[in-house]
Order: C-alpha cells, then structure tokens, then sequence
C-alpha cells in the first residue's frame, strides 16, 4: 500500500494548524498538537504549509532454494509528502497534499489529497474531492499516525482503495493510497462520543465495473472513555498517553455491484470491519496502547473460481483476517525519547487457500509523538502484501525480516 500505504492514509492535525484549530473545536474536534506553518491573510482567510518524511532499511532473509541463506538489503524511500490547507470563508476549507507515489521505481510526485470542506456544525460536514475512503482505522490513520511503521507492509488485506499505488482505468484500479474521488458526509454527536463518515466514490474504474456503480462506504465509531480529538474522521493509532484514556469500537462497510472479476465475469465486493483502540495510562504515566482489527471481505453474484483462476481483472481477497497489536511507552525519557516496545500478530485467512500469518516484534523511539520518530522491527511469517497471490494454495515459505524506520514530520 499506502507505505502503503494505503496510509495512512493521511493527513493529520498536525497539518491542520491553528487556524483550522479553531474550526475543529466548533465542530467538535480538536488536534492533538500543531506544527507547520501558517500564513494569514485575515481574520477569515489563511494558509498553511506543511511536510512529512518516511525512509527506512530492510535486510529480509531470502525464501528457501531462493538464494540460499542470504540476506537481501534494501534503503526504501516509503513516504515524501508536502501539505497545503487553507481557509476561505468560516465554513469553507481546501486541503491538498502530494506523495511520492512510486518511491520504490523511483518516485513520482502525484495529488493525494485534493479535498473541499464544508464544515458547518459538529453533526454535518460534506467533503468533496479526492479523500480517504471510510474505512477501518489502520486506513484512517495512515502510515504517519499508525502506532506501527510496518503497518501497511504486513498486515491484513487492502480495500479497494488501495489495491494499487496509482489510478488507472483498466479495470484494475478502484484509488490509490486508501484515497478515491468521492464525496464523505462527517460528524459526531452525543458530546462527540458517536462518530459518523458515509461516502460515495468512483470505485472501481471500468473493467468488471461495467454500469460505473457507485462505491458506498461508511465507518460508524463510539468513544466509550475519552473522546478522540482529530480533524474530520481521521483516526490515530496512539496518543502517546495525550489524549487520556481512551476505548474506541468502530464498525466499518464498503459495498460496490460489479466491484471485482472481470468485464465478462464481475461480482459484487463488499468488505466488512470492527476495530477497536485501547489505550491507558497508568498512575506510573507509563501508556498501554492495544489495537485490534477483524474483517470479513466477500464477493458475491459472480466471478467464478475459473475466471479467478486464471488472474486478472480485480481479484479482491475473499475471507477473514485480523491483526492485533500491543505497546507500552516507558514514562522514562532517555536522551531525546522515549522506548515504546511493542507485539504484533497478524492472521490472514483467504477463502480458497491455506492460512497466512506473521509475527513482530519491535520497539519504537519516540521523540516528538507522530512528528519525530524512530522504529526498530523484527518480523517471522509469510509475506502479506497486496501483491500475494491469496488464491493459491500454498501460503509459502516463511522467512525473517528486520526493519530500521525513520519518520519525521513537520
């Protein structure tokens, strides 16, 4: 993905400065912190500017009667994004953001995130655009406000969205990066505590989308201790202990007719999710941060197993699959950060073939929450990315990996 990536997914308060403070505070929401830079024009009208870095090294162990028993060794420039906000009227916002979305081939600079705002109260808002799909909350977060650097790179399967890193319109492309052109009504109520996104975007371009169906997406989230302060409905995978206590459960639905197979053999996807944030700072001050996520993806009404067979189109993974992770921050600062160690278990289960799994485990180095950070990882498993093959029936050969992730943000 979206490191995938699909990643975030996103741009996050830290984007969003103070000007656009103010607007989340009336709608119910407020960033956790701010950085960046803003210029205003007056009272009504502003800019801001922002920027976020991912890079990292991997040396992973090469599959038996690959290579022998060498080690492949790779830098990888994961993220490079630039931020654009502004504020044209009190109610009327615009946020672009670029990434380099083909980093691995060499990278080419590409539109994220091209969004018009209408926020009027905290119940409705209406975003225009091209935006993050709802979906579950490794989605919403993204690469730079996941609690994981891996997140994208082994973890359950993709939506649509972010089957592939670019756009096409061959059939094999519904977005990219978890983004798609769209628009998301947005709110909360209950003093913020219910958490509402319903969406309608492009889905998939041509191909098994014969009669350009619509894509319905919708994510639905209760805040049982704490509210979560971000702008819009995006997500965080930690707080590092700032936002209090916090136990969130959110069910997530994306449904598309003729949204995977072929122009001669479709069918309807439809990708069902619960995830779940716990996080909780002890009297130490020390925070244990738990995440969760179950989906259940199908594809019903076609695209039969021998059109699956013999591959291409939008082959959707069908089945179940969940990740689950837990970390606790050290209250401790030792030198610039803190140590966040960390567990993650990952289980992909594909209808028709063999089980996938993975383990990790690692420790984060936290110095300036989601702005500066730095991530040591070890994973065993098979590989799970969106280019695996879960139709066949061997799941492969499992094999070690470790990763040494940089990420700064301003």
């Amino acid at each position: 993905m979206s490191d995938s990536t699909k990643t975030t997914a996103g741009v996050r308060s830290k984007q969003l400065l103070p000007a656009l403070g103010l607007l989340t505070l009336a709608a119910g929401y407020t960033p956790v912190s701010q950085a960046g830079a803003t210029f205003k024009i007056d009272d009504t009208k502003w800019v801001s500017i922002g920027a976020g870095l991912r890079t990292s090294f991997q040396s992973a162990e090469s599959a038996a009667g690959a290579s022998g028993n060498k080690w492949s060794n790779d830098f990888n420039l994961d993220n490079i994004r630039l931020y654009l906000n502004g504020q044209i009227h009190k109610y009327l916002k615009v946020e672009f953001n670029t990434d380099c979305q083909t980093c691995s081939n060499g990278g080419e600079v590409r539109v994220l995130d091209a969004i018009g705002k209408f926020e009027y109260n905290p119940y409705v808002n209406l975003w225009v655009g091209r935006m993050l799909v709802p979906a579950e909350r490794r989605e919403m977060n993204g690469p730079f406000y996941s609690a994981i650097y891996n997140i994208f790179s082994s973890g359950t399967p993709f939506e649509p969205a972010d089957y592939n890193l670019t756009i096409k319109s061959d059939g094999t492309s519904a977005g990219s990066f978890g983004r798609d052109d769209g628009a998301t009504f947005w709110g909360a109520a209950f003093d913020g505590r219910f958490q509402y996104a319903f969406g309608f975007f492009r889905g998939l371009r041509g191909g098994a989308n014969i009669d350009d169906n619509i894509l319905y997406s919708q994510r639905f989230a209760y805040n049982f201790w704490e509210v979560e302060k971000n702008p819009g409905y995006y997500t965080s995978g930690t707080y590092y202990g700032k936002g209090g206590d916090i136990l969130t459960v959110a069910v997530s639905n994306q449904y598309q007719e003729d949204g995977a197979g072929t122009a001669l053999d479709h069918g309807n996807f439809r990708g069902t999710s619960v995830d779940v944030l716990m996080e909780k700072v002890l009297p130490n001050s020390g925070v244990v941060t738990v995440n969760g996520e179950y989906k259940n993806y199908g594809i019903s009404d076609g695209y039969s197993q021998a059109s699956r067979d013999a591959g291409g189109g939008f082959s959707m993974f069908e089945g179940n699959a969940y990740d689950v992770s837990g970390m606790y921050l050290f209250p401790q600062k030792v030198g610039i950060g803190q140590f966040q160690p960390y567990l993650r278990y990952v289980n992909v289960m594909p209808g028709g073939s063999s089980d996938r799994n993975s383990y990790e485990g690692g420790v984060n180095y936290v110095i300036d929450g989601h702005n500066a950070r730095v991530s040591l990882s070890w994973e065993y498993g098979d590989l799970m990315t969106k280019g695996l093959d879960y139709t066949s029936t061997a799941a492969g050969e499992k094999t070690n990996a470790v990763k040494v992730g940089f990420q700064w943000q301003i």
